[in-house]
This record gives structure tokens, C-alpha cells and sequence, in this order.
């Protein structure tokens, strides 16, 4: 495999996404992988800082709402819903909510399971098989 340039990574297509049925809802949704920064600012919203700037507790207050919102994609490729929407999303079922964010924590590299299939020490399960294009 050839080694590669700055503009070759930079250039690569490489957010992985995937066409979920959600029949609750009434059709389908686009998921994708989330980008470095999407990442970093899911994670730190995990945080509670104190008046120092310290850590001073991390909360899983609203973690799948929030990664739901930050994946879900229309056909453009943007992003469906902003910060300011999660409040409606955290309303939706909690069973659709979760199974989204399985979908954009596997496409995202996100937990164990996604660390072991990255690992190849786990095979896919069959609705979780390879992204769509």
C-alpha cells in the first residue's frame, strides 16, 4: 500500500455512513461516522468543568441525544438537527434514540464493540454489517 501525502488525507472521503429504518417514525434516516471535532465537542459535553477549569464530574445527562443529533444526516450530507434541537429529540422514543446512537457509535469507533470489530476480534452482526453507500 502506497504511502500517503498531506492532500491525499485530506482529500479522502472517509466518513462512513449508514440508511437506518426507523418504522416508528414513518421512513428512514441517514447516520454517519463523526468527524474529529464533532467527537471532541460530544466528549466534552460529558464534562462538568469547575470555576478553575478543572474536571470536576462528567455526565451521561443527554449523551445520545447529543450523538444523535451531531450524525444525523440529510442526503447533502448536513447535519438534520443543531444543538438548539436536542431538547425535541429528547422527547422521541428512547428505543429509536438508542438504536441511532448504537449506529453512529459503531460508524464512529466509539465503545467496546467497536474496538473489538476494529480489532477483528468480533464479527458484525447481520443489521450491523457494512455502511451503506
Amino acid at each position: 500500500m502506497a504511502l500517503l501525502n498531506r492532500d491525499q488525507i485530506t482529500a479522502a472521503d472517509d466518513l462512513a455512513h449508514e440508511d437506518v429504518p426507523v418504522p416508528e417514525w414513518g421512513g428512514t434516516v441517514r447516520v454517519r461516522a463523526l468527524t474529529g471535532q464533532e467527537r471532541d465537542a460530544w466528549e466534552a459535553s460529558m464534562l462538568r468543568l469547575g470555576p478553575n477549569g478543572s474536571v470536576q464530574a462528567r455526565s451521561t445527562k443527554g449523551v445520545r441525544v447529543g450523538l444523535v443529533a451531531r450524525t444525523v444526516i440529510g442526503e447533502d450530507g448536513e447535519r438534520l438537527f443543531t444543538d438548539k434541537d436536542m431538547a425535541a429529540l429528547n422527547e422521541k422514543s428512547a428505543a429509536v434514540i438508542e438504536r441511532l446512537a448504537a449506529v453512529a457509535r459503531r460508524l464512529s469507533g466509539i465503545g467496546k464493540e467497536a474496538a473489538e470489530e476494529a480489532a477483528g476480534k468480533s464479527e458484525p452482526t447481520p443489521d450491523t454489517a457494512s455502511p451503506s453507500d
